[in-house]
């Protein structure tokens, strides 16, 4: 439903500074193919800072305990080869004050300063800090925090203190994982620096201005937003924010945000894109303070339209769409200097690095079978995250890898072999396949393959690694995967892109049958009669549609996060632009013939012709999918006399982010998958 790149902020600016950090841990590997304890055990790179100066690089780095069911996220400091280690400490957020290689960070849900390896708290705001950013000029931060827009059943009746109960008068009560209370907000706070002996002696902020006081509006925007979705001018006198200034059923079914200016001295507020409908965010001036850069799509309601990089030049007003022709979603950029910008696109199922004049004439920097994150440009070296469907994040700078964070892990394990494949559809165009090989591979022997069904519904499947749906995981159990770019995936143009918007059951689901068709006639080393099928949110909806419509292929199937019923799902999901968009409207509409074929297509119309062995998966703290979808496919496959399982946990969302509960859900799904493949 959206997409599945979330990182868990919570645990990374709110650690439990009373527990023992969690390090690095120590895993042997005894039979050398990748296990769910061993994905634990890896470590997780996230944010990365480089010192324009000294370039030395500040990242961020998770380790798990399965045992502690917990996470740590630590801050490395090291030098610009990475090799040299100069600090590290727990925290989140880095970010360098100054030149000379101190670094402001977050933990705990307050900022610090390290200095010399020592910490100095910033004092003057007592409240849970969830993001900051530091004004160029170091004079002003702004702090990010969560301020009440609902007044709770308590505030309502103190004389019901205990009362458990929520009464609820508008839509967006609920949002992603949790009940509607707060929204976050930015707080502009005045920053005074003490030195003694040239040292940081003190760090104090005042002069709080929250500039959506008295709003129930956000920004950043939930769930996903972060300090990416503001910015500071170079002389720290205007803060762009990105905010959609709506509540209620205006916010459930709009996707309708903007970028305003805030000018610091007059606290007065410009739209710069009143205009423009869909959704705008993440602002970034260019070093000289004359132009501003955005992401912007062009239709409201529809939240997986085309991302645009936009322009603004300041001065005159002219807007310039410098990512026109791209013909796909720009997902991140900087500014590399005055002229140019470095973003990263997915074209043709990887994501590669581009770089852009304002005139909108680009170039390639990267190659390969890979996906990649812009970190930075320092002269002529390019900074950048990679990771693919072998390898988790790791940073390079120039096709140099810096960190070898995982290579403890990597070097007792062999992993499967990746292969791009062309395939012809049903309508007779051109399909990328991934397919994924089991290590040691014997094209003389038969493998059970299973049919992968991607989410979002418009999430590309590119070279991605994923810490769950691990394709290498599934190889290290000799499965096969055939992993398909069917339609309704961003990366082979608009039309690709948009044809699955209400026709669910349609033409992607063709691509899947033909893609597992076609794999398993030429090849032999595929076993015909030991066929699986896997997905999760739109992929576990893909896998309820196909358990009705597939013609006996498939001897298993497993829905993690799937829509059963859609007719239930256009009223229970919380965000109505999404169903409005996707599904085309609501089912009591009888005159929307495309409303109309997007319900007749809903898999809980089709349970009487399943009768393969099916496992249902869900999180009850999903509010996006509810899981009472899994429920329902679940007492209907039973009812039916089908064999099945059903997988709840009650203190999951989308995701499954608790270590035990991840291994408990890695075991269950090859448990699951073993039983009706191999035996």
């Amino acid at each position: 439903m959206a997409s599945l790149a979330m990182l868990c902020a919570s645990c990374q600016s709110n650690q439990d500074t009373s527990l023992q950090p969690i390090t690095k841990p120590e895993i042997q590997i005894k039979d050398g193919r990748l296990t769910a304890e061993a994905l634990w055990a890896m470590g997780r790179i996230g944010s990365v800072a480089i010192n324009q100066t000294t370039q030395n690089i500040a990242y961020t780095v998770s380790y798990y305990s399965v045992s502690e069911n917990r996470s740590t996220t630590w801050i490395r400091i090291v030098d610009k080869s990475g090799q040299e280690v100069i600090d590290e400490f727990v925290g989140s957020e880095p970010a360098w004050l100054d030149d000379t290689n101190t670094l402001v960070y977050l933990n705990a849900g307050k900022v610090f300063v390290r200095q010399d390896k020592q910490d100095i708290a910033v004092s003057g705001f007592d409240q849970s800090i969830e993001g900051f950013l530091l004004s160029p000029t170091k004079e002003k931060i702004v702090l990010i925090t969560q301020v009440k827009t609902i007044a709770s059943t308590a505030d309502q009746h103190p004389d019901l203190p205990l009362a458990s109960g929520r009464v609820v008068d508008d839509l967006m009560y609920k949002h992603w994982d949790e009940w509607t209370q707060t929204a976050p907000q930015p707080f502009v706070h005045d920053m005074h620096i003490e030195y003694k002996h040239e040292k940081i002696n003190s760090i104090t902020v005042c002069h709080p201005i929250n500039i959506l006081e008295g709003t129930p509006y956000e920004s950043p925007m939930k769930p996903f937003g972060g300090v990416e979705q503001l910015a500071w001018s170079p002389d720290g006198k205007t803060l762009a924010y990105t905010c959609r200034k709506k509540a209620g059923l205006e916010y459930a079914i709009s996707t309708n945000s903007d970028i305003y200016l805030y000018d610091i001295e007059t606290h007065t507020h410009c739209n710069i894109t009143e205009n423009m409908m869909g959704y705008d965010t993440n602002p970034s001036f260019s070093q000289d303070g004359k132009h501003i850069a955005w992401l912007s799509m062009e239709r409201d309601g529809y939240e997986s339209d085309e991302n645009r990089l936009f322009v603004l030049d300041l001065a005159t007003g002219q807007k310039t769409f410098v990512s026109e022709g791209l013909d796909t979603n720009v997902d991140a950029y900087y500014w590399k200097d005055n002229e140019h910008i470095v973003f990263s696109a997915c074209w043709h199922a990887t994501v590669q690095l581009y770089e852009t004049n304002l005139l909108g004439e680009r170039k390639q920097l990267t190659q390969g079978q890979y996906d990649h994150v812009p970190v930075a440009s320092i002269g002529d070296q390019l900074y950048y995250l990679r990771h693919s469907m072998r390898e988790a994040n790791e940073l390079f700078v120039n096709n140099c890898q810096i960190t070898y964070e995982n290579k403890n892990i990597y070097d007792q394990i062999t992993m499967g072999k990746v292969e791009p494949i062309w395939q012809k559809t049903s309508d007779g165009k051109q399909m990328l396949t991934w397919i994924i090989y089991p290590p040691h591979f014997d094209p003389n022997r038969k493998y059970p393959t299973l049919l992968y069904c991607e989410g979002g519904p418009q999430s590309p499947v590119s070279q991605f690694w994923s810490f769950r749906w691990n394709f290498m995981m599934m190889a290290a159990h000799d499965y096969i995967v055939v992993a398909p770019n069917r339609r309704g995936l961003p990366g082979f143009g608009k039309e690709w892109n948009e044809q699955i918007s209400g026709d669910y059951g349609g033409q992607c689901m063709k691509d899947y049958l033909y893609a597992i068709d076609q794999f398993a006639a030429s090849n032999k080393f595929v076993d015909k009669d030991r066929l699986g099928c896997v997905g999760a949110s739109f992929g576990g909806f893909s896998v309820y549609w196909l358990a009705g419509h597939h013609d006996k292929r498939f001897k298993a199937f497993i829905a993690h996060d799937g829509i059963f019923n859609m007719e239930m799902q256009y009223l229970e999901t919380e965000e109505k632009w999404f169903a409005n968009w996707d599904m085309g409207g609501a089912y009591w509409d009888k005159n929307n013939l495309i409303a109309q074929q997007t319900f007749a297509n809903s898999p809980h119309k089709f349970v009487d012709k399943w009768d393969t062995p099916i496992l249902c998966i869900h999180g009850e703290k999903d509010y996006r999918i509810l899981a009472n979808q899994s429920m329902a496919a679940f007492d209907a496959a039973k009812m039916r006399g089908i064999p099945a399982q059903l997988l709840i946990f009650p203190d999951e969302n989308h995701w499954v982010l608790k270590p035990q509960n991840g291994i408990l859900w890695q075991r269950t799904f090859f448990n699951w998958l073993d039983e009706w493949l191999k035996n």
